[in-house]
């Protein structure tokens, strides 16, 4: 094995007990493990697509001198609305369609859980950007969250 080859290795499995240890409270919350229970896009999970979303974010923000952290728990956290959204607005009288309001109820569900950033509140309610193009992003983060999470769904 080449010394180039070993060392990519080596790297990734520390990205990957990194990423585990900033978000390792979070997915062990039973509010994000319910995240499991819904469908997101084709037969992925809404816990397995924010997962997803917030690994290759961290990734991405980490080789570029972003905030990794806040990028991997907002990306764990941005679609922690809870419901089946192919048929909820009559069940849940949402107030708008799930792609305008999603986004602030996952802000809202996070927010029980953890204290978050200011960044990471950008992050969760400014990540359907540009569908909600009156609520731009103030963050670099908050677009790659953003662009991340499209990628995901469109490869669903």
């Amino acid at each position: 094995m080449s010394i180039l080859k070993k060392q990519k290795e080596i790297d990734e499995i520390t990205n990957v007990k990194e990423f585990y240890n900033i978000i390792k409270d979070l997915i062990h919350n039973p509010i994000v493990q319910q995240m499991k229970e819904y469908r997101q896009h084709y037969d992925t999970s809404c816990y397995d697509h924010c997962i997803e979303v917030a690994y290759w974010s961290y990734l991405y923000c980490k080789k570029n001198n972003l905030d990794y952290v806040a990028a991997a728990r907002a990306g764990l956290l941005h679609d922690l609305f809870l419901y089946d959204w192919r048929n909820s607005k009559k069940k849940l009288n949402l107030d708008g369609l799930h792609a305008f309001v999603h986004p602030k109820i996952a802000l809202k569900n996070a927010s029980t859980i953890c204290n978050l950033t200011y960044k990471e509140e950008d992050i969760i309610v400014k990540h359907m950007w540009p569908v909600t193009f009156f609520q731009f992003p103030k963050y670099k983060e908050s677009y790659i969250i953003t662009i991340t999470d499209k990628i995901s769904a469109l490869k669903s």
